[in-house]
């Protein structure tokens, strides 16, 4: 009887170790990195094809030509005399996401002594944009601009807007 038992538990290791090393030589080889990494649990595989009740329908698709629309921020800023007025480094929107403003660093010399200034978005002409060296027009002065408070963020902003083209911002409450 002793002997049945051991029999038993041998033939039910070999039966364990055959089953393993069979399972082992279906799989891959492990990759390098994967050697030494911890086995982790496989996600049950799903037999059934899942699809969202209420699929997306496919976004909307618009081309705009090169010729027809440029970035600008980085742009330069000329006044109408084409004094230099700086460069565009930010774009500010109001809360429905409409562009109000664009924030000028204006003034120094490579970057030192330099300031931001918020200039209405309609006091500048974007009508000779070409290509990446063409700048911007600003319809204000140099000495405009320079009178001009300094911008700083999360703080209430100047803008500075041409003669009678600037809205004033409703407040939402």
């Amino acid at each position: 009887m002793r002997s049945a038992g051991w029999l038993s538990l041998s033939v039910a290791i070999v039966a364990g170790l055959t089953v393993a090393m069979s399972r082992a030589a279906e799989e891959p080889p492990a990759a390098s990195s994967e050697v030494n990494a911890p086995a982790t649990a496989a996600p049950p595989a799903s037999t059934v094809p899942v699809t969202p009740k209420d699929a997306a329908p496919p976004p909307s698709v618009t081309i705009i030509g090169a010729a027809d629309a440029h970035g600008v921020l980085g742009r330069d800023v000329l006044s109408a005399a084409n004094e230099d007025m700086g460069r565009i480094v930010d774009v500010i929107v109001d809360r429905s996401g409409h562009v109000r403003a664009a924030v000028i660093d204006f003034g120094g010399f490579l970057g030192v002594g330099s300031r931001k200034i918020v200039v209405d978005w309609n006091a500048m002409r974007f009508g000779k944009i070409v290509n990446k060296k063409d700048s911007i027009t600003l319809e204000l002065t140099k000495a405009q601009v320079a009178a001009a408070p300094e911008y700083k963020e999360d703080t209430p902003m100047v803008v500075l807007g041409a003669s009678g083209s600037l809205q004033p911002l409703q407040a939402v409450q």
